[in-house]
């Protein structure tokens, strides 16, 4: 079982790990020693913060609405 990091909660936990899977199934590089399930890999990524979430939006500030 791998356990998820201090200050991480369980949604945030599982939806990062779903993510990164998704990225190694579609032929990422692992940044962890590869697991024979694409899902144990990713979980192992983020539980050693070898994956971080992004905290940008994607979105210019010019297309706010005013």
């Amino acid at each position: 079982m791998i356990r998820r990091p201090d200050g991480m909660n369980a949604f945030e936990f599982s939806v990062l790990s779903g993510l990164r899977a998704a990225q190694l199934h579609r032929g990422c590089t692992p940044r962890v020693p590869q697991s024979p399930k694409v899902a144990v890999t990713a979980q192992q990524e983020v539980a050693e913060r070898k994956v971080v979430r992004s905290t940008t939006t994607g979105k210019d500030e010019s297309d706010a609405i005013d």
